[in-house]
């Protein structure tokens, strides 16, 4: 299933000794087990050709590919569903930051008292990641949300209906409307409410949440770049499209 979306080389360079797949499988091992790169098992490939390829494909799009092909699969063939979302759901996550996060790129979460980094995440009604942008833990979700919803309008104009929390409400909504031609809809919690409920479609994304930190790498931030980050919650969702593909492919 990734095979056609993996460069198979640029014919330069040294003669490719490792396979794709092995460098494919490290990367995956490395994001599901949460282990350092030098820690790597000897049965794959060398870490600094296994990093080297994991920054690589970040930069040039290839990951990007990769992501956005497996969401269309399983949209058409697991769920039934056009292969574009017309809705998305959005939400905010604040994590803990490793030693190895600088100093410029996290920031203190005063209500969750968490110092570290803040992931912004917009889903489709399948709970599939469309978007995500990694900030320091003291951006507001309603400042963050700007640039992620113009990037989900540029990616995905098909969408016009967009769910949200309370964190969400006020200007917002009215910036969305006027320059990106979006409804923010802002689902809050109900009158009384003093323990858990599941709220309607804020459940999509609490659950994407919950299916990213499955992956030990993203429980908590050790990349020094927020991009990189990123990058490991486009990988732990590969892991689950991937294994969703397998279980629908007939035999």
């Amino acid at each position: 299933m990734l095979a056609p979306h993996v460069p198979a080389g640029t014919g330069r360079g040294r003669p490719i000794i490792y396979p794709r797949r092995d460098v494919v499988d490290a990367i995956r091992y490395l994001d599901r087990t949460g282990c350092q790169w030098d820690a790597l098992p000897v049965d794959f490939p060398h870490h600094k050709l296994v990093y080297h390829y994991f920054t690589t494909w970040t930069r040039d799009g290839t990951l990007n590919r990769i992501h956005n092909s497996l969401r269309e699969q399983v949209r058409t063939q697991v769920e039934g569903r056009n292969h574009q979302p017309t809705a998305a759901v959005v939400d905010s996550q604040s994590l803990r930051g490793a030693e190895t996060v600088g100093r410029a790129s996290r920031g203190y979460d005063a209500g969750k008292k968490i110092n570290g980094r803040k992931r912004h995440i917009a889903v489709d009604t399948c709970g599939l990641l469309l978007v995500v942008l990694v900030t320091g833990a003291n951006v507001q979700d309603r400042d963050a949300a700007q640039p992620l919803l113009w990037a989900l309008r540029a990616c995905f104009p098909t969408i016009s209906l967009v769910w949200a929390d309370s964190g969400y409400a006020g200007k917002l909504v009215d910036w969305a409307a006027a320059y990106l031609a979006l409804t923010v809809q802002v689902v809050a919690k109900l009158a009384g409410q003093t323990t858990f409920v599941v709220l309607p479609r804020r459940w999509c994304v609490e659950r994407t949440f919950s299916w990213i930190n499955r992956c030990r790498r993203t429980v908590r931030d050790y990349e020094r770049r927020p991009d990189h980050h990123a990058a490991m919650v486009q990988w732990a969702m590969i892991i689950i499209m991937t294994r969703r593909l397998a279980r629908h492919r007939p035999t």
